[in-house]
């Protein structure tokens, strides 16, 4: 088995590429350093050849939902023409908790990366993950103020991104699912108490205030729109566990 996978230098790709040849199987790393532009299409023929599955955790440059939107579309669709034409057997793709039901911002973008997917001739699955940890970190980056920490009020299940790229891998050398597979982590709380807990560990005192105007992955949310459903594939790691890594 030859799996190519997109997006390979990042924070779920390099983890995916180990989880993958931990499975045994030959990878091969797409990234722009090694000559693939996934936007223009260059170096993609070339790369998928030979190829039985296309894995794709690439992300967008921005949160905002045009330049998510613009790049999932375009990225997506020239690594799917490639696919097809190169005879793969399966794409998987790694997308996020809400994208099919919060129309806004990020989530939009990941929905036209989606629908592609599904209408493509090529067989397919999709991973969605809840939050990462350090989208806990980002959120408290973002929120901070003089007289505190301004988080939206959401439930979320955050996730360690070890435990995704380990689903992403286990679902890359299995059958296509043809539909979605939801990874989240072991805990459910609100934004504010994972915020709060975040502060007392980097040895901060900053209030914790929820905000409904706040943003979450560049768009206002409501307080269930992150949750996944009662099928969910439950990862290891805790959100203590990540904070007490080094």
């Amino acid at each position: 088995m030859r799996v190519v996978v997109a997006g390979a230098t990042g924070r779920i790709g390099s983890r995916t590429v180990a989880g993958l040849r931990d499975h045994g199987v030959e990878v091969v790393s797409l990234s722009r350093t090694s000559g693939v532009d996934l936007v223009s299409g260059q170096g993609l023929a070339e790369a998928l050849r030979g190829a039985t599955v296309v894995v794709d955790v690439t992300d967008a440059p921005s949160r905002g939902q045009q330049v998510s939107t613009e790049f999932f579309s375009t990225a997506t669709g020239n690594l799917l023409g490639a696919a097809g034409a190169a005879g793969v057997e399966h794409y998987v793709a790694l997308s996020v908790v809400g994208a099919d039901r919060v129309d806004s911002g990020y989530f939009r973008g990941k929905a036209s990366q989606e629908a592609l997917a599904t209408r493509s001739t090529i067989p397919h699955s999709l991973v969605r993950a809840t939050p990462f940890f350090e989208s806990v970190e980002a959120a408290v980056t973002v929120g901070t103020r003089p007289d505190g920490v301004l988080v939206p009020p959401l439930t979320i299940r955050p996730v360690s991104t070890d435990d995704v790229a380990t689903t992403v891998a286990h679902v890359a050398v299995g059958v296509p699912l043809f539909g979605v597979l939801e990874v989240a982590g072991p805990e459910e709380r609100g934004l504010v108490d994972f915020a709060a807990d975040f502060l007392t560990a980097t040895g901060r005192t900053d209030p914790v205030v929820a905000d409904a105007r706040a943003p979450f992955f560049g768009a206002p949310l409501s307080e269930r729109s992150l949750r996944p459903g009662p099928d969910v594939h439950v990862g290891h790691h805790t959100f203590a566990q990540w904070l007490e890594q080094p």
